[in-house]
């Protein structure tokens, strides 16, 4: 496993396990956390294609 395929992998673990804590958040009753919680899916997945697209431009 090469290391882009690795920092995608990583990224998607990120994003994938701050969904699931939002969600646990969402129903344990903490709704206004959650939300701020699952905003943070989308940011990580944006800076994620931000650093292993950057990449493909350096070479």
């Amino acid at each position: 496993m090469n290391k882009k395929t690795l920092g995608k992998l990583g990224f998607v673990f990120a994003a994938g396990a701050s969904f699931l804590f939002s969600i646990s958040l969402w129903f344990t009753g903490s709704k206004q956390e959650g939300m701020f919680v699952g905003l943070w899916v989308p940011s990580i997945l944006s800076f994620g294609t931000l650093v292993l697209g950057s990449s493909n431009n350096a070479k």
